[in-house]
């Protein structure tokens, strides 16, 4: 399972094509997931984003906490 499939399930991330053309965005947003990527690539990495984007502090540890588990459970399964 990948993390867009999995952050999808858990209702954290969606497509539609009618917003951002069906890129994977936050619910409820149109802050697309790769922006959160491209923050934490970023010199102000985690922090930045928070402080541009403060209304998605639940979903963003959301994602993260997904993120652990998933790459734990491929770790074990490896």
């Amino acid at each position: 399972m990948t993390l867009n499939n999995l952050l999808e399930m858990k209702g954290i991330i969606h497509r539609d094509p009618d917003i951002m053309s069906g890129v994977p965005v936050f619910k409820g947003t149109r802050v697309p997931l790769q922006t959160f990527f491209d923050y934490l690539e970023g010199d102000g990495g985690l922090a930045e984003f928070m402080d541009d984007f403060p209304c998605l502090k639940s979903q963003v540890m959301r994602v993260l906490e997904s993120a652990a588990k998933l790459l734990i459970a491929q770790e074990r399964s490896a």
